[in-house]
């Protein structure tokens, strides 16, 4: 452990001292949404960041999860990281569970959060309605642990969809509360949102997000779709009314998520892809698409089976960014204890 907060240490002097935090839930399978809203993201501003990506297990159990599935999923999530680009030498990949200061720091941050403050959470709102049932208290509390997430490794940027921009807010606001009543203790950390994309529709619905939770697999296309697969559910996806193929999000929403999604597929710019299409129809532009998304996939598709027909080297990584994070996460909480008066007194 001390060796690995040693070398932690000794890599941070040569990166940048601003540290990033982000976490995608193993439930489900990751989609080209989270792909291009998330994923693609950490691997192009890993560079200018020293960053944590952590598989955030515990926020998944606010739903049941067969224990058995949520180990595996656990683990494809962490092979996915690895397979679209984020480099294991410059970020520090973990699994939440395996840091309990995570839940201790989100302990302490709730008995200074108002209910009032939780309740103002739209999220919540939205999938307790959607649910039309008794919801646990973990998914009420669930910005309070994100929070302590980012705010337990002194994060300075956190990359978000702009469905989190509420807890981010959440969490800034917390940061500063416990600075005023303890002293300076947390960073406050800044949104970073990606300017396009950020927000990736439902193939079939593009009134509503692209989610790995929906009732319908043919809302998303999942990272470890087949090609045919791919193709199909393409095809099949909404369109709007009329032929004509060009990006105005309130009036042509379906075909603009087509675009954005070809945008990030290819590299092309949106407008590009308008004039190559200019005067063709839907179909055209969906078997386009298709084919870019296949593309897109396959090298990422190629390293999750590598990583998981042989986890040896996950584990190492895993092991090495749990062996980190504690280190970093037991030095903040040892501050946090001291100053909220908790424990002993310190000699």
């Amino acid at each position: 452990m001390i060796a690995a907060v040693q070398h932690f240490r000794h890599s941070v002097n040569n990166m940048t001292q601003e540290l990033l935090f982000s976490g995608v839930k193993p439930t489900n399978n990751l989609h080209i949404g989270n792909y291009i809203g998330a994923l693609k993201q950490w691997t192009e501003i890993q560079h200018r960041y020293r960053c944590f990506f952590c598989i955030v297990d515990l926020h998944a159990i606010t739903v049941p999860q067969a224990p058995k599935k949520l180990h595996e999923s656990t683990l494809t999530v962490a092979a996915t990281y690895l397979a679209v680009g984020i480099d294991p030498n410059r970020c520090r990949i973990f699994i939440q569970s395996e840091v309990p200061q995570h839940t201790e720091l989100g302990w302490i941050l709730g008995t200074m959060t108002k209910m009032a403050e939780l309740e103002r959470m739209t999220q919540f709102k939205d999938k307790s309605k959607k649910r039309g049932e008794p919801v646990g208290a973990g998914l009420f509390t669930y910005p309070l642990l994100m929070a302590a997430d980012i705010l337990l490794y002194d994060t300075t940027v956190v990359p978000v969809g702009d469905d989190q921009v509420q807890h981010l807010e959440l969490t800034r606001m917390l940061a500063r509360r416990f600075n005023t009543q303890f002293g300076e203790t947390f960073t406050v950390p800044q949104t970073l949102i990606q300017k396009v994309g950020a927000r990736i529709m439902a193939l079939n619905n593009p009134t509503i997000k692209m989610s790995k939770s929906a009732s319908s697999t043919a809302n998303y296309i999942a990272l470890t779709d087949e090609p045919n697969v791919i193709r199909k559910k393409i095809m099949r996806a909404m369109t709007d009314s009329g032929n004509e193929i060009h990006y105005d999000i309130e009036k042509y929403p379906a075909i603009s998520n087509l675009l954005t999604i070809f945008h990030h597929a290819t590299g092309r710019t949106i407008k590009d892809i308008e004039k190559e299409f200019a005067g063709k129809g839907y179909g055209d532009l969906k078997k386009a698409l298709a084919e870019a998304v296949i593309t897109m996939l396959e090298p990422i598709q190629k390293r999750i089976h590598y990583y998981l027909d042989d986890t040896g080297e996950l584990m190492r990584i895993l092991n090495r960014g749990r062996d980190e994070a504690i280190g970093l996460a037991e030095t903040k909480m040892k501050t946090v204890l001291e100053r909220t008066g908790l424990g002993r007194q310190s000699n």
